[in-house]
């Protein structure tokens, strides 16, 4: 039988693990990592940047894109001998009570880290210092020879535990405010900087308490305020008003023996039908200092005001004995209130395994009332619901599930095991945070996915919501945003370089008016997702390093969640030659705060020097694919195939392997080929333009053939880098797209 040539594409489908990978469609793909179907390509993974400044660029990009508290008053600024001294723990613009390992100061240009503890201990630091010294029993920093008359920031280096859009008056401008455990953050200008001082300005949740909020109004129509809730009892629930934070724990009856009945804080707070709800609410219950958890709980303000007479105990705003005020209602049910969304004028309230309304009756006696829509599935994690047009989507213990208001559906068929991969340990469930982005057509949630190296979440699960398709990514994310900028970006401005982004030149600007997805991770870093960039952002601070036991080097990094075999690129540092850009496999992982690494070939780039600082790691992302097993005749049909042509995205020095399995055997084909010397050509597949080739320097889309000359009962692909590859800088930033693939095959022997 004469061969014949068969076309695969477009891409649709994405990840299918249901199913046998010879029982998937021709355009799915039993394995898809770091990469994912999107528009009718595979594409490599959505990359990230760092926020962009103009005012800090290469080294200094961490001082604009990372948490940070310009420290106040006199002792904020050094002086004319570049001498300051203060004690955190006791100065009245309170800075928390975490001093830890890991965080780190900034005066002008010069990067002072905090690498051991110590009353006091020497801080790293980038230029000469006569004394930088922090202690961490008490957060007293002494500075003497230090850049002179310059303001001194602080890096708390805390998880990054929220974010939240402030509605302001102007139209189109909800700025951007972040959360760690202790502070709340406003992007100003080219950096972030602390929303408010004192005490009322500092929360003491956990590290897995994270952040909800919802624009109100307060005591007026016209002002305009956010509320946020940490479930933390201590905390209270705060409202900003662009100025000051104020803590409110409103009285829940007038006064009737006994009292001390009051709403302390809450899971989830939403305006709705113009009041403010808590759910799963925390209550002091008649007796000083005693609280209860009513976990089926829903409770409203009057209608308007929430504050009433005014803060802290808004006076009769949430009075429950009183007719017109507030009130509350349990739900008939003994599981707890996770998560909430409102889908067209419809309060929708995921429990842990079931999904009911919070219906509005129009009454003001009981305005409120609840209903069942599933009494079966639920979700899990409260931030891991996700607001459609048309649904809501939750994280649930049997699957990811999506509430349209009437029923509930599973939307994971095809995989429907990963939900049983989050690692429950460590509060992994409170830990997923899911994101819509817009200009991706996709969801991403960031899971602890076990086994995860400490506490953090380890990986994104990715759902393309236009054709219904899934993949996984590794990455370091504790809580997803939005943030709209205020002025378009240019390429004078940008943070990555033009080889690393997969866009034309005009199309780096005109993004004003778009919603940005921004993320943060455990270290206080933010960075903004961007589909057009091929590299993600980097995300650790290198704490220490030791170079001594060359190869194999010692990298202090506090909280990581990077595993054995991940690659890591590291990026200014200083003090030591020869590293900076350089790419490292990690070999082990010693505890959270510390792993190995060692390079691909010992006898270059041998690093020189001592650790002064200012370093940071970026994850590099390690694509693996695996195509379905592939036979296009009959079953009981063999097949042979000569060639596969490949179309590929151009790049300027792209290249991934390609290996191939025949009958279901684990074994590759042509890694083995080419390590016994047999000749079946070389498997590298460069995405370069080839020199020789006429126009295609010029070409957007190259193909790429690649001879197979293999038989069996079925044939599987898989794109992959390897060792050598991964540590090519220029490879790993490089984009990768497949857009189709030509089998050439016949039929041979039947199987019987």
């Amino acid at each position: 039988m004469p061969q014949k040539a068969f076309f695969i594409g477009p891409y649709e489908e994405g990840l299918v693990e249901a199913v046998k990978p010879w029982m998937i469609s021709d355009q799915a793909f039993a394995r898809l990592k770091n990469a994912y179907a999107w528009r009718g390509r595979i594409k490599k993974r959505v990359g990230s940047k760092p926020f962009e400044s103009a005012t800090y660029q290469g080294i200094y990009e961490p001082l604009g894109s990372r948490l940070r508290i310009a420290i106040t008053g006199v002792h904020g600024t050094t002086d004319a001998a570049g001498a300051a001294t203060l004690n955190l723990s006791t100065d009245p613009a309170s800075y928390g009570t975490m001093w830890n390992i890991g965080s780190m100061f900034s005066i002008g240009t010069t990067f002072y880290t905090v690498w051991q503890t110590g009353a006091p201990a020497t801080m790293l630091q980038t230029d000469a210092t006569t004394t930088a010294t922090f202690d961490t029993t008490n957060g007293t920093y002494v500075f003497v020879g230090a850049p002179a008359l310059q303001q001194i920031y602080w890096y708390p280096a805390l998880p990054v535990m929220g974010f939240a859009n402030y509605e302001e008056i102007a139209l189109n401008n909800e700025p951007v405010i972040a959360f760690d455990r202790e502070f709340a953050y406003c992007r100003t200008g080219n950096a972030w900087a602390r929303c408010g001082t004192g005490a009322a300005a500092t929360w003491t949740g956990s590290d897995s308490q994270f952040f909800w909020s919802t624009n109100y109004r307060g005591t007026a129509n016209d002002n305009y305020y956010l509320y946020v809730v940490n479930y933390n009892q201590p905390d209270h629930i705060r409202y900003w008003d662009g100025a000051t934070w104020t803590a409110i724990y409103p009285d829940t009856r007038a006064y009737v023996a006994p009292a001390n009945y009051t709403l302390q804080t809450a899971r989830i707070i939403v305006a709705f039908k113009d009041r403010l709800i808590a759910l799963n609410t925390i209550e002091e219950v008649g007796i000083a200092g005693v609280y209860h958890n009513f976990t089926q709980r829903a409770r409203w303000c009057q209608n308007g005001s929430p504050i009433g007479g005014g803060a802290p105990t808004c006076i009769d705003a949430w009075y429950d004995n009183v007719p017109g005020k507030g009130g509350w209602i349990d739900a008939p049910t003994k599981e707890a209130i996770i998560s909430a969304q409102i889908l067209k004028d419809r309060l929708l309230v995921y429990f842990e395994r079931s999904t009911w309304e919070l219906v509005y009756t129009g009454n003001q006696v009981l305005p409120f009332v609840w209903q069942t829509i599933d009494d079966r599935l639920g979700a899990e994690s409260t931030h891991g619901s996700v607001l459609f047009d048309k649904v809501v989507l939750g994280v649930g213990d049997v699957g990811i599930h999506a509430c349209d208001g009437l029923q509930v559906t599973s939307i994971d068929s095809q995989i429907p095991d990963y939900v049983f991969d989050i690692h429950n340990e460590n509060a992994g469930l409170d830990r997923v945070a899911g994101v819509r982005d817009y200009s991706t057509d996709m969801v991403y949630w960031a899971i602890p996915v076990a086994p995860a190296n400490g506490v953090y979440p380890n990986s994104l699960l990715a759902y393309n919501y236009k054709n219904n398709s899934f993949s996984e990514w590794r990455d370091s994310i504790t809580a997803f945003g939005y943030y709209q900028n205020v002025a378009d970006l240019t390429w004078g401005a940008a943070s990555f370089t033009w080889e690393s982004a997969s866009r034309t030149w005009a199309g780096i600007s005109g993004q004003s008016q778009f919603k940005n997805v921004v993320a943060g991770n455990q270290e206080g870093f933010t960075f903004l997702m961007d589909r057009d960039i091929a590299r993600n952002s980097y995300s650790l601070q290198i704490t220490n390093i030791d170079i001594t036991g060359w190869p194999v080097m010692v990298f202090t990094v506090i909280n990581h969640n990077i595993s054995v075999a991940d690659f890591v690129y590291v990026q200014h540092v200083q003090g030591i030659t020869n590293m900076d850009g350089v790419i490292y496999k990690v070999t082990a992982v010693v505890d959270a705060n510390t792993i190995w690494l060692i390079p691909y070939d010992p006898t270059t780039n041998i690093p020189v020097g001592t650790y002064t600082g200012a370093g940071v790691l970026s994850l590099v992302s390690k694509i693996d694919i695996k195509t379905k097993e592939y036979n296009f005749y009959q079953e009981a049909q063999q097949i042979a195939i000569h060639k596969v042509d490949l179309d590929v995205d151009k790049t300027v020095n792209g290249e991934i392997k390609i290996g191939f399995y025949t009958s279901t055997a684990e074994e590759d084909i042509a890694n083995t080929a080419a390590t016994s010397g047999i000749a079946l050509g070389d498997n590298v597949i460069t995405t370069q333009a080839y020199t020789l080739y006429p126009l295609e320097d010029q070409q957007s889309r190259v193909v790429r053939p690649v001879y197979i000359q293999a038989e069996g009962d079925c044939i599987q692909l898989q794109f992959y880098m390897d060792d050598e590859q991964m540590h090519d800088a220029d490879i790993q930033l490089s984009d990768f797209q497949l857009n189709s693939m030509t089998f050439y095959a016949t039929p041979t022997a039947s199987r019987y």
